[in-house]
């Protein structure tokens, strides 16, 4: 009588096993896809805050164009502004698209690309409006991640007045 009892605890046994097993299988597969969602989700915000993130290069062009005073030479992917710094000298800036990076020239000299490595521009226009009341500058800005796998664009736009047309 004893070996029965013991025949009949083993296959117990046996099915707790197989069933703790299979409990483990699925607690792991859940556990893993909810470690790939968070890995594609911090991709995504990754990618998402980089393309934000050129929205500083925007800022940058705009806030140039308002301290100008006058143009100096535009055409659809460079523009050249006669300015004046924080001291009260005269200065030239200029925004210039050479392949996929906004060159930034102080006085004739290169001071850095205005967009990081992660970054590609994809267009960048500059478009002169006169009106009977000022000058203007219309800026279309069109970026991409480099670590985007569906190269989606992200653009900016802004219409900035002459400091001394307002």
């Amino acid at each position: 009588m004893i070996k029965n009892i013991k025949k009949n605890n083993s296959g117990y046994a046996l099915l707790e096993t197989i069933f703790y097993i299979a409990l483990f299988a699925i607690l792991s597969i859940a556990v893993i896809d909810a470690m790939i969602t968070m890995t594609k989700a911090f991709k995504e915000t990754t990618i998402q805050a980089e393309l934000m993130q050129s929205g500083n290069i925007m800022e940058r062009i705009s806030r140039e164009i308002r301290k100008a005073y006058n143009i100096s030479s535009i055409t659809t992917n460079s523009l050249k502004l006669d300015s004046m710094d924080d001291a009260g000298v005269n200065k030239t800036v200029e925004f210039s698209l050479l392949g996929s990076d906004i060159r930034l020239l102080e006085n004739d000299v290169f001071t850095g690309n205005l967009n990081t490595l992660d970054i590609t521009v994809v267009s960048l226009v500059f478009t002169q409006i006169n009106t009977t009341r000022g000058v203007a500058i219309k800026i279309v800005l069109t970026v991409k991640s480099n670590h985007d796998s569906l190269e989606r664009n992200e653009s900016f736009y802004d219409t900035v007045v002459l400091r001394g047309d307002y």
